[in-house]
C-alpha cells in the first residue's frame, strides 16, 4: 500500500484552491468596503444622538462638529465634551464640507441644521440624513 499524493494530484488541488480564492477575494473586498462605510455612518448617527442627549441632560447648548477627521461635541464655551475619530480614520470618505450642528437645551437643533452626510468606501455608499427636530435616518446605497 502506498502513502501520499503524486505531484499531479497536488498541482490539481492547488489549482482548484487558487480558482476558488480568485472568485472569493473580490467579493470579500466589497463586503469589507460595505462594512467600513456602515461603521462610519453609524458613528455619525451615534454622535448626533449623544450630542442631542448631552444638550438635554446638561440643559445647555451643545455643538456637534462633523469633519472627515473627527466627530467632536463641545459646549457653548468651546470645551470638548466628547471626541471620536471621523470616517477618514477607518478609510471611508465623507463628502462635503465640515458641518456644525448646535443643539438647544430641549434637544432641537438651531439654525440651518438639516443635513445629509454621505459616507463612502469603494462602491459602498451610506447617507445619514438629519432633521432639525432630531430625527436621524441611515440610507444604504445612492
Amino acid at each position: 500500500m502506498r502513502r501520499g499524493f503524486t505531484l499531479l494530484e497536488l498541482a490539481l488541488a492547488l489549482t482548484v484552491v487558487a480558482l476558488a480564492l480568485a472568485a472569493a477575494v473580490p467579493r470579500m473586498a466589497t463586503i469589507r468596503d460595505s462594512w467600513i462605510a456602515e461603521e462610519a455612518a453609524q458613528a455619525i448617527v451615534q454622535a448626533h444622538r449623544r450630542a442631542r442627549l448631552s444638550a438635554i441632560v446638561l440643559s445647555r447648548p451643545v455643538v456637534l462638529t462633523v469633519t472627515a477627521d473627527s466627530l467632536t461635541i463641545t459646549n457653548s464655551a468651546g470645551a470638548v465634551l466628547w471626541r471620536r475619530p471621523g470616517p477618514a480614520s477607518g478609510g471611508a470618505t465623507l463628502a462635503g464640507p465640515p458641518r456644525r450642528l448646535t443643539f438647544s437645551p430641549v434637544g432641537i437643533t438651531m439654525g440651518l441644521s438639516n443635513a445629509t452626510f454621505r459616507v463612502s468606501r469603494g462602491a459602498a455608499l451610506r447617507s445619514v440624513i438629519v432633521s432639525r427636530l432630531g430625527r436621524v435616518r441611515l440610507v444604504r446605497g445612492p
